[in-house]
């Protein structure tokens, strides 16, 4: 499958269940307290850097970057699904949420202080993905700082993995797999956390979150 397909594939699937994913997830972050954990020391870290402008990419409903909002920063949401962003921006009207594909991105060079890309890059097929990580960097100013949530593969003998997600094609990723990839991109990882599978969780995947910061020029 072609990029190009990839995406249409993705959009059409999310179209088709926005309406249901925005009742289902609108209020997921009311039971993950690691996940408000994990997303508050990532406001922290990019309000430190004094740039609080930050892109949700693959933003869905938009209750994560409402959320981000609430915790201090000037948070926009991006999607490639315009029935997700319909919806986004009917719940948060106060908030900005625009249609577009995380591998190109209508954001200027080197502005935003953050990147959060949170189960949105399970979609991208793993050839595509150094290019999409790519485009994170371009975005991000020196010293920003992306956090990607994904599920994790079986193990480091399995880089990626297809799994059956119910809207659209998906990949499980190795984290060390993935944290190479962002070293590649000139994105260093700062910290990550692993959260192992819950009895009640739908899927029986570990879940990573990855803190990543763009290099300064001349900097490690």
């Amino acid at each position: 499958m072609s990029e190009h397909d990839a995406l249409s594939a993705t959009r059409e699937a999310y179209d088709a269940a926005a309406s249901v994913y925005a009742q289902l997830f609108r209020d997921e972050l009311r039971d993950r307290p690691l996940d408000r954990a994990v997303l508050s020391a990532f406001a922290e870290v990019v309000s430190a850097s004094g740039n609080g402008q930050v892109a949700d990419l693959g933003c869905g409903p938009g209750h994560v970057t409402a959320h981000l909002n609430e915790l201090g920063l000037a948070a926009f949401g991006v999607d490639a699904s315009p029935a997700m962003v319909g919806s986004a921006r009917e719940a948060y009207p106060d908030l900005r949420f625009d249609v577009g594909s995380m591998a190109a991105l209508d954001i200027a060079d080197g502005v935003l202080g953050g990147v959060l890309s949170r189960w949105s890059v399970i979609h991208t097929p793993p050839r595509e993905l150094p290019a999409t990580l790519a485009e994170f960097h371009r975005v991000l100013a020196p010293g920003g700082h992306l956090l990607v949530g994904f599920s994790a593969s079986d193990g480091p003998s399995h880089p990626t993995q297809v799994f059956d997600h119910a809207v659209a094609p998906a990949y499980r990723w190795s984290p060390d797999h993935l944290a190479a990839l962002l070293r590649t991109a000139g994105l260093v990882e700062v910290a990550r956390m692993v959260r192992e599978p819950q009895p009640t969780d739908r899927r029986q995947f570990k879940e990573i979150h990855l803190l990543a910061r763009k290099v300064r020029a001349g900097a490690a």
